[in-house]
């Protein structure tokens, strides 16, 4: 009975949440438009990175104090560093909110859909976001100059329950022709939840709890070799994030 009552309890916190969700971005994206108007573009966007932050860091806390889920954190303090390419395995829908919430000016690579949707719009698009059409390598290598760190998934989206990760190779690229080393993180969430194609309804038996471990750069020297085609350092960067990353994976499940 007490079990049926938590998974229960679980259900109502998390529509909950995602409703607070919903309403806390319509409302932050309606109160940073009128700002553009008073604003630098410079000052626009460093308010609106500080206020996602914020938002995403008491968004995290509301799901663990309503006890949608519990959580871990890992190596935080290698997060807190100028122009950091961060690269990450995407199981859940809220793993971006995690590295947002620990990440004061950090940028995504996101889809174009959720620059265009109406709750992550606005508030993405001033935070200026960078959407993973065409141009991202070079919109990535401006906010490395500016000195902003760059969150990205390379999976590309979240990979499905019971399917083998695979790395496509937009975070190689990135890391390779950018030439910025890579801060991996390793995300992991028992029971799963939010994962893909999984509703937000779907609760599990037991209360979620994500674990966030931040690992040591992996440097990219051995692979900018003079005179090495970038394309084929891309392909052999893949590799070794490709085994990296399934390696930790398999660490956390034995």
């Amino acid at each position: 009975m007490r079990s049926w009552l938590d998974r229960k309890w679980r259900l109502i916190a998390t529509g909950g949440c995602f409703a607070v969700f919903g309403l806390g971005g319509l409302t932050v994206g309606a109160l940073l438009l009128p700002l553009r108007v008073v604003l630098s573009r410079e000052r626009h966007r460093r308010l609106a990175r500080v206020l996602l932050h914020r938002c995403f860091w008491l968004f995290v806390r509301l799901m663990k104090t309503v006890g949608v889920l519990t959580y871990e954190v890992h190596g935080a303090e290698k997060l807190q560093r100028p122009s950091l390419l961060v690269m990450a395995n995407h199981p859940t829908l809220i793993d971006v909110v995690f590295l947002v919430s620990l990440m004061p000016q950090a940028l995504c690579v996101v889809r174009s859909d959720f620059l265009r949707n109406p709750v992550t719009g606005p508030l993405l698009s001033a935070a200026h976001f960078i959407d993973s059409g065409e141009s991202f390598i070079e919109s990535c290598r401006a906010s490395f100059a500016s000195g902003d760190a760059i969150i990205l998934f390379p999976e590309g989206t979240r990979t499905p329950r019971g399917v083998p990760m695979a790395l496509k190779r937009g975070g190689a690229n990135v890391a390779i022709r950018c030439q910025r080393d890579v801060t991996p993180v390793l995300i992991s969430c028992s029971p799963l939840t939010l994962g893909k194609g999984e509703p937000w309804h779907h609760i599990p038996a037991a209360r979620p709890h994500f674990v966030i471990e931040v690992g040591d750069d992996l440097h990219i020297d051995s692979f900018l070799r003079v005179g090495e085609p970038e394309p084929l350092a891309v392909r052999k960067l893949n590799v070794v994030l490709q085994s990296y990353f399934q390696k930790e994976r398999t660490r956390v499940r034995a």
